[in-house]
Parts: structure tokens; sequence; C-alpha cells
């Protein structure tokens, strides 16, 4: 199958998908779309059993999609340019340090927390990972998918600046996880030696460079959209941004999340304003929104596929059944120690360690981690817990948000909608 004759097929799967979604599911978009490619899947394998001949091919077929590179080589650099591109920065800054209190100390306590867990838990059930690939697991889990929080965040009906922390932690933590990642790897496979000053060295590096490609790259970027008027035109530099900065960055060995972060944020900030025309305007972010849209209707139909390409036996199950609340009380631990901080200071939303625990969503860049595994006794163990956890996060934790939010809240989506509203005047939060 050609590479034309394979997107075709994708795209047809997916429009069926959400047919099936808004004829009986009624879900929002990218999960119903998720669901039903689970759903299908799971009837596929199960109308196959006894054919195994018949279930290879399937794997072999499906199997030929690398996902982690679609993820980190074609996905992703759009996805984080488009979302960073429709945050307001004014807003963020007024959460900025919970942001980066979250983003940062948040995401190392909840890798010890759940690759502690994670390890006690396999030990105890006669499956035992070692505490090295427990904890890479850990890193791997605890970042906050960024794609998936920004999709439901839309329609969550939670309060702004509770709404603001969780996007921007979500925009922000991927640099630690991604180092405390590739350094767990390291340590694993005894490539390297841990060394706390290589660590640190390594974390300036990724987030402090990235910071600077972004900004640099941001900031050319504004300059050619100022000396331009044709929006054609000015469509393309931001492609050429969320593209050719994502392999600069990879190329200096920096971030390249957090800088395509950084770039969105820079160019659709008061920058978009002064370079462009309101029409102009109204053209580029428009084209960024339906990118958006679509794009995270690829990425979520292929997280519902990817299922026929993951062995899960048995005791995977289990142990993905009860790795999820520890995963769950991970997070409520990385959310709550940071916020116990700042109570000193200035007020914390009472609710806040609930909702931002519940709304800590994973998604395809945890999966896309794990399948990035080299071989070692339990990877097929560390890839069906990941699936299956980030499976849960996205139809019941994601599907469930919006209820828990006006549950603890009081409050209707379309009433947290005005209060959001009422709150945008005012320069910095109430509540944090």
């Amino acid at each position: 199958m050609t590479m034309f004759q394979a997107v075709g097929v994708l795209l047809t799967l997916i429009a069926i998908f959400g047919l099936i979604n808004q004829r009986f599911l009624k879900l929002p978009d990218t999960l119903g779309i998720t669901a039903v490619g689970l759903l299908v899947s799971l009837c596929f394998l199960v109308a196959s059993y006894g054919n195994p001949d018949f279930v290879s091919k399937a794997r072999r077929l499906v199997g030929n999609i690398d996902f982690s590179d679609v993820v980190f080589h074609g996905l992703l650099s759009f996805l984080l340019f488009a979302s960073a591109l429709h945050v307001d920065l004014s807003k963020m800054r007024t959460v900025k340090l919970p942001v980066f209190l979250l983003a940062t100390a948040g995401v190392l306590i909840s890798t010890v927390a759940v690759g502690t867990g994670f390890h006690l838990l396999t030990f105890t059930l006669g499956h035992p990972v070692g505490w090295l690939w427990s904890l890479v697991f850990g890193a791997l889990i605890s970042p906050t998918d960024p794609i998936a929080v920004m999709s439901v965040l839309k329609n969550a009906g939670a309060p702004e600046s509770l709404k603001i922390k969780i996007a921007g932690e979500s925009l922000f933590n991927d640099g630690t996880g991604v180092v405390a990642f590739v350094t767990l790897v390291g340590l694993a496979t005894g490539a390297t030696e841990f060394s706390a000053t290589h660590a640190a060295t390594t974390l300036v590096r990724e987030v402090g460079g990235a910071a600077i490609v972004g900004l640099v790259l941001g900031y050319g970027g504004f300059r050619m959209l100022r000396a331009l008027e044709s929006y054609a035109v000015q469509i393309v530099v931001t492609l050429a941004l969320a593209t050719a900065g994502y392999s600069l960055s990879e190329f200096l060995h920096v971030s390249a999340p957090l800088a395509m972060v950084v770039m969105g944020l820079v160019v659709g900030n008061q920058n978009s304003k002064r370079a462009m025309s309101a029409r102009t305007r109204e053209h580029l972010f428009g084209f960024w929104g339906l990118l958006d849209e679509l794009l995270n209707l690829v990425l979520f139909a292929l997280i519902g596929l990817q299922v026929i390409a993951v062995s899960f036996e048995i005791k995977v199950f289990w142990v993905a059944l009860a790795t999820i609340p520890i995963v769950l009380v991970a997070r409520a631990i990385s959310v709550a120690i940071p916020l116990a901080t700042l109570r000193s200071f200035r007020e914390v939303n009472p609710h806040s360690v609930k909702i931002m625990t519940w709304g800590g969503l994973r998604g395809g860049i945890s999966i896309a981690l794990a399948l990035s595994l080299p071989e070692f006794p339990g990877r097929e163990m560390l890839i069906g817990v990941t699936y299956l956890v980030v499976v849960f996060s996205l139809l019941v934790q994601a599907t469930t948000l919006g209820s828990l939010v006006r549950h603890l809240t009081g409050c209707s989506g379309t009433s947290a909608k005005r209060e959001t509203t009422a709150s945008g005047t005012s320069s910095r939060p109430r509540n944090v």
C-alpha cells in the first residue's frame, strides 16, 4: 500500500468513525472517534479470534504506521503551535508561578510516585518490572498531554484560573518529562551513569535553549508577517515556523515541543495584532484552528486503531487496572504539594486539586514515548499499561470532567463561561 493509499484509508475511517459517533455516541469529536476506533479494533480482534494469520497481517498493516514517528515528526509540531497560538499570554502570566511549579516539581514528584507505586504493584502481582524501568514509566505517563487537555478544556466549563493553569502546565511540562524520560532510559539501559549535575545541565539546555529558539524564531516570524500583506503567504510563514523550527530545535538538541509553544505564544499574542490586519488575523487564526481540529481527529483515530498493534495479555489488563489509581493518586500529590507552597501568599481555589487531578489527561505523547522504548524484559507490559491508562484518561476522565466541574462549582457550563467573561477584565484572577 502506498502512502497516498494509506492516507486515503485513514481519512475514510476517520469520516466513518465520526459519523458513527455523531449518530450514536454523541461524544466530542476527538473522544468519540477514539472510542469508535477502539470499539472497531476490539470487534475486529474478537472476530478474528482463532485466525492468528489474519490477526498478524492486521497487526503488520497497523504496525507499518510508526506511531512515535507520526506523533513526534508529523503531528506534534503543528498541534503544539496551534494550541499555543490561541493562548492568551496576558492571562497565562497571572498564573506563571503555579504553572512553573506544576510543570517542573510536579512532574518530578509524579514520576517518583508513579514509578515507586508501579514497581511495588508489579512485584506484588508477580510480574515484576525493575525499579528504573518503573521510573521510566512514571516519566512517560506523568506529563499531561497538551493536545488532549486543550481539546477537552474548550467545553469543560472550569473556572478560568484553573483552566489556564491546566492548559499552561500541559504546554510546558513536556520539557521536564522528556529530560526525565531520556535520563532514566539511559540509566536503565546502562548507557549513562546518574549525575545530578548532568541532569540539571541537560534540563537547562533543553528548556533554556528551547525558549531562546522559540523567542528568536517567533520574533523573526513576526517581522516577516509584518512585512507581508498576503494572508496566504503569512500562513506559509507560520507553517514554516512549525516545521523548520521543530527540525532546527531537534538539530540543536533542545526541546522541540517547548520551542513550538514559545513560538506560538509569541506569534499569537499582541505581536500578531500589530503585524496583521483584522481580516488577515481572522484568516490565519481560522486556518490554524481548523488544522488543529483536523489533526486532532487524525491523532485520536490513530490512538483508537493502535490497539490492533498492541499485544495484550490478561495480566497486562489487571496490572493496568491497578495502575490507574496509582497514577491518579500520584497526580493528586504532584498537584497538592506545589499548590500548598502557594497558600501562604495567595488564595487557592478549594477545588483546584480535585479538578486538576481529574483533568490531568494523558494522550498520544505518552503512547509514542512508550513505543520508542528499547527492548527489555517487561517492555510489552509497559506499552500495554500505558495504552490502557491513556484510554481510561480519554474515555473516562475527559468525558466526565465537565460533570465534575459542575458538581464542585455548582454552576453550568454556560454560567462558567459568563463568569469567565466577567472575570476577564481583571488583571489577576482571584483564585489560583
